[in-house]
């Protein structure tokens, strides 16, 4: 039986439980993420309210009333000649890969950080042996900008990172 269709819409509050819970899961079975101490549900709220006080957007896909994946724009780096440049994060819940709902996100992100007046978007794909997330990325026209061998050390190895790229402000 096909599973209901995720509608994406901008993430309240009331979405942090669900997202905590999913990234919990890539913080302590995976090295998808460099995080070794899973963020609490407050601190996802923290950082929607921050986020959203930046005008940057954050994202959640939701099916049969359960979020289902996430995806937010945060800062670069903090400097201030940095504040046209965001990175992107998507993650979706165990289960729910390959049913189109990463690029549903990543779609709806784009356009968001676009209307934030974004002008590039750095992703920073942790070297996993997995090609998901860098096709994802590559599907919306980003491009590697480098790779970072060693930098990250997670579950007793050594994780590269992969940089991409993508360009909003061709022609502005």
């Amino acid at each position: 039986m096909p599973s209901p269709q995720a509608a994406v819409r901008a993430a309240v509050p009331a979405d942090a439980e669900q997202v905590a819970a999913i990234f919990a899961h890539y913080v302590t079975t995976s090295v998808a993420t460099f995080e070794e101490v899973a963020p609490t549900a407050a601190d996802w709220r923290r950082r929607l309210d921050e986020l959203a006080g930046r005008n940057l957007p954050f994202l959640v896909a939701e099916a049969g009333g359960s979020v289902c994946g996430f995806a937010y724009a945060s800062p670069w780096r903090p400097k201030a000649a940095y504040r046209h440049t965001v990175e992107d994060t998507v993650y979706l819940s165990p289960g729910n890969t390959g049913r189109g709902i990463g690029s549903a996100l990543l779609g709806g992100l784009l356009a968001g950080c676009a209307a934030a007046g974004a002008r590039q978007v750095i992703a920073v794909i942790a070297d996993t042996g997995s090609d998901a997330s860098a096709a994802l990325h590559r599907r919306f026209g980003f491009t590697q900008a480098g790779r970072l061998s060693g930098v990250g050390r997670k579950h007793g190895r050594w994780i590269d990172t992969v940089l991409m790229q993508k360009d909003l402000g061709a022609g502005r």
